[in-house]
């Protein structure tokens, strides 16, 4: 495959539950896949589970921990969050909105790049709040 046309797993990151790549170059433009909390041993950020079984997500952990590891994957390939032009961001409760979006605006202002936000039905984990997708403009 060519340089301008490469798709690529990052070492260090959760595997991802498809057959896709976790980031993908098209010409100048940088295609993320959908990003969640995970963690590399399948563990999440922003959820505690007791010994009774009783489960606590927190939205503003995991909206970090997302955008962490987004800007992990954007520079295993030498960009940056800055050079992101469009966020589409799934949220499993529009009632999360809120802290989402104060974690999310601690990254990012209105010099940055689009955004769309919508409410799904569920995530492909029950512990999911949020996953984010991004588009990155990176000329070679």
């Amino acid at each position: 495959m060519s340089e301008d046309n490469k798709a690529k797993l990052v070492a260090g990151k959760a595997t991802p539950r498809g057959k896709f790549p976790h980031i993908r170059r098209a010409g100048d433009f940088l295609f993320v896949s959908g990003t969640s909390s995970r963690r590399a041993d399948n563990s999440f950020e922003g959820v505690e589970v007791d010994a009774l079984g009783t489960t606590k997500l927190d939205i503003k952990l995991q909206t970090r921990a997302v955008l962490e590891n987004i800007k992990d994957i954007l520079q295993s390939v030498g960009a940056e969050l800055s050079d992101i032009v469009d966020v589409t961001s799934f949220l499993v409760n529009m009632n999360d909105f809120g802290g989402y979006n104060e974690v999310y605006n601690s990254y990012f202002d209105y010099s940055g790049p689009t955004r769309t936000t919508v409410a799904v039905h569920q995530l492909p984990h029950p512990h999911l709040l949020i996953e984010i997708k991004v588009t990155a403009y990176k000329p070679l």
